[in-house]
């Protein structure tokens, strides 16, 4: 049995104190015992497939989750908005791992928009380890954790705790260690049975909902539309999933055997990319990876027989998202685009357009994050079928 390595923080020279790094150690050891539980490759997995089952019903109660979400936060957010307008700040670091950072990603053009500052998503260990000396008493470091337990996680949020930092916890588990070492907490509204998804949204959400908060306190221009726009986003949701689900679910009877899967976008949408690839890496055994679209056309990005999901709302992404469309064609790639409505540039590129009501463009992950999302479940789901027709005609061992 593997072992979590052991944290630079723990022992002599590091910059925690010793509480801190006794608070290190101890998320270390719970974070591991997550780590080896997780199922395995077989087609059949009893343990993925619960998982996968409990996906479905989670992802389409997000709507509902992202309008709790904010309800409960109201007050908090408020709040916090007027604490970071007061406080003239020079950065802000929104950290995490795994769909935790894509969600980071996906709030970047908001929070800069609205705060006027820089906005660094940033993996929780490079924040703690590599970027630790740019975190001032003036930032802002918003960590990112559903379970409140991630190691990397709380030592980013230690160290920003250490040098008089503003830390902001969003995590689903309140008397989670983050919560306890952070000096704000805005607490999810999320279930999660089965892989990430409502803990995402929800999140993303109380990003977005935060920035336009504090738009509004310094007077941006654009804020009280953004707002006004943010409150109609869980009714449009659930116009996405309505409308894509059917169709992806015949993209993904066509494309289940594939073997691997890509997803590309760029601006907030990378992070619904980097999210959909981790659907399908978590539903399935498959091979998934996500690329921006300019990032494509530097490398044989795709083989022959390969499909690409593209996410490209309207927004400065599209011409060169085309170009991405028409390229992974001429390597023989099979190509589905997310796009916002109204855009008719993929229209005699791709195999499948699928798309999003338009809605300014920083709001726009939290609607084409939702096809990304279902891609993995509804691959998953044609994969188990093919598995237990395999089994029964003796072709696959049990």
């Amino acid at each position: 049995m593997t072992t979590t390595p052991p944290s630079p923080f723990i022992g002599d020279g590091s910059p925690l104190d010793a509480r801190q790094q006794r608070v290190v150690e101890r998320v270390s050891a719970a974070e591991h015992a997550s780590i080896v539980a997780l199922p395995t490759d077989h087609p059949l997995d009893p343990k993925r497939r619960a998982r996968d089952e409990a996906t479905y019903p989670e992802l389409l109660a997000q709507p509902e989750r992202i309008r709790e979400t904010l309800a409960v936060n109201d007050a908090a957010l408020t709040d916090l908005a007027e604490v970071i307008a007061a406080m003239h700040v020079d950065r802000v670091f929104v950290t995490g791992a795994g769909d935790s950072l894509a969600v980071a990603i996906a709030a970047r053009q908001a929070l800069e928009l609205m705060l006027g500052v820089p906005c660094e998503p940033v993996q929780s260990l490079d924040l703690a380890y590599y970027l630790a000396p740019l975190v001032t008493s003036r930032s802002v470091v918003i960590a990112l954790s559903s379970s409140g337990e991630t190691t990397r996680t709380v030592e980013a949020a230690l160290i920003a705790q250490h040098v008089g930092a503003l830390t902001v916890a969003i995590t689903n588990t309140a008397g989670s260690t983050l919560d306890q070492e952070s000096e704000r907490t805005l607490l999810l509204r999320a279930t999660r049975v089965g892989w990430p998804t409502q803990s995402s949204t929800t999140a993303l959400a109380l990003l977005l909902d935060l920035a336009t908060r504090v738009g509004v306190v310094q007077g941006h221009p654009e804020a009280a539309a953004l707002r006004a726009g943010l409150a109609t986003i869980p009714d449009r949701m659930e116009e996405v999933i309505a409308a894509t689900e059917p169709r992806l679910a015949a993209v993904a009877a066509r494309e289940h055997a594939s073997g691997t899967f890509l997803f590309s976008a760029a601006g907030p949408s990378w992070g619904a990319a980097i999210i959909g690839a981790a659907k399908v890496k978590e539903c399935t055994p498959d091979r998934a990876e996500a690329i921006q679209v300019e990032e494509f056309h530097h490398y044989n990005s795709l083989k022959t027989g390969e499909p690409i999901w593209i996410i490209a709302p309207a927004g400065p992404s599209v011409p060169r998202a085309v170009h991405t469309a028409s390229e992974a064609k001429r390597f023989g790639g099979r190509v589905h685009v997310v796009t916002t409505d109204g855009v008719d540039a993929f229209d005699t590129v791709a195999d499948e357009v699928l798309v999003v009501p338009a809605v300014p463009e920083p709001l726009s992950p939290l609607l084409t994050v939702l096809p990304a999302q279902l891609v993995g479940y509804l691959l998953a789901m044609e994969q188990f079928r093919a598995a237990e027709a395999a089994l029964a005609s003796g072709s696959l061992d049990g």
